[in-house]
């Protein structure tokens, strides 16, 4: 049993890059369909789709450039069950000078920090990509 399913759905992730596979598949939420669909957005990954047979799962296609080499170089958990963290939207750092995206859980739904830098609202770090 997981006790934080988003972490599982990054580990997967991270690990499915690391050995080059193409696909990789999560259990489904509508939170990990929300975070899949950001990293579908900002180009981190090539398609999001959901399979409700004969378990409600995610296939998450994993994006390359042209050398083989996975577009998420990094992905990190950041507010985990056990330590929150909550960002003003003042206090949103920018992920690698502003090439990587920080995804926040705010009370706008889910967004990258620009969109929370942009709509001046603040929440809760839930990972950031790179």
């Amino acid at each position: 049993m997981h006790t934080d399913p988003i972490s599982d759905m990054i580990t997967r992730i991270r690990n499915a890059c690391r050995a080059k596979h193409d696909t990789v598949s999560v259990p489904f939420s509508k939170t990990k369909a929300r975070i899949a669909e950001l990293l579908r957005d900002t180009g981190y990954l090539e398609t999001v789709t959901e399979n409700h047979e004969p378990k409600s799962t995610l296939e998450l296609k994993i994006r390359y450039n042209s050398r083989r080499e996975p577009v998420i170089s990094g992905i990190r958990r950041l507010s985990t069950p056990g330590v929150r963290t909550h960002l003003g939207y003042k206090n949103i750092p920018k992920v690698r000078n502003g090439l990587g995206i920080l995804i926040l859980t705010t009370s706008k739904g889910m967004m990258t920090d620009k969109e929370a830098r942009k709509s001046k609202v603040g929440g809760e770090a839930v990972c950031s990509v790179w």
